[in-house]
């Protein structure tokens, strides 16, 4: 008896967080979840597809300052690290199967600094340009993308800064980000030499 009504308890709570998310966000799906402390600006602008995964700490900003509505996208399965900061102006899509560990920094603009006299944070976006970050891409620890689209499969590694564009199979590292290999190649040497051993 204990038990059937533990259940029926763990069952309400999950039913009610369902509730309350699927009212935060634009979109939730009912197999999502997310851990708090939790920051949201803008949760009307905001999609959390299937089985996603949102740890502790986390800071989501869809911030409306133009016409466009704003709009971040969570594809399904994707695993947000803790202490992300993820802001949009635009437009950030993080695809599906993505991984972020700690401490991630992703925006769609650059402050600007043209006025010398006034604060940065008062200042109009200097530059701004739309996010996708592709399928089963994974992004180490202390990462910044800003303004970059990065494609499928690629492998970020930890502090790097990326302000431009990424390949499909990428792997990135540094400050600012470089490509130091391509998976897919790699994959594909690696694929030769075995064939050539065995055959």
């Amino acid at each position: 008896m204990k038990k059937i009504i533990n259940r029926m308890c763990a069952l309400i709570r999950l039913t009610s967080k369902y509730i309350v998310s699927r009212n935060r966000f634009e979109y939730f799906a009912r197999n999502s979840y997310y851990q708090k402390p939790l920051r949201i600006i803008g949760g009307k602008y905001i999609k959390i597809y299937e089985n996603v995964s949102i740890k502790k700490y986390i800071s989501l900003e869809a911030k409306k300052i133009y016409a466009e509505n704003p709009e971040i996208v969570f594809g399904k399965g994707s695993v947000i690290g803790d202490f992300n900061h993820i802001s949009a102006v635009k437009r950030i899509i993080i695809g599906e199967y993505v991984c972020t560990a700690n401490g991630i920094y992703i925006s769609d603009y650059m402050p600007s600094n043209y006025d010398k006299k006034s604060a940065v944070r008062n200042q109009a976006p200097n530059l701004i340009s739309d996010v996708y970050i592709g399928d089963g891409t994974w992004i180490g620890e202390n990462v910044a993308i800003m303004c970059a689209k990065i494609g499928k499969n690629c492998v970020i590694g930890a502090n790097s800064v990326v302000t431009s564009d990424i390949p499909d199979y990428s792997v990135v590292v540094g400050n600012p980000g470089k490509i130091i290999s391509n998976l897919k190649l790699k994959n594909m040497t690696r694929k030769r030499e075995i064939s050539k051993t065995y055959y």
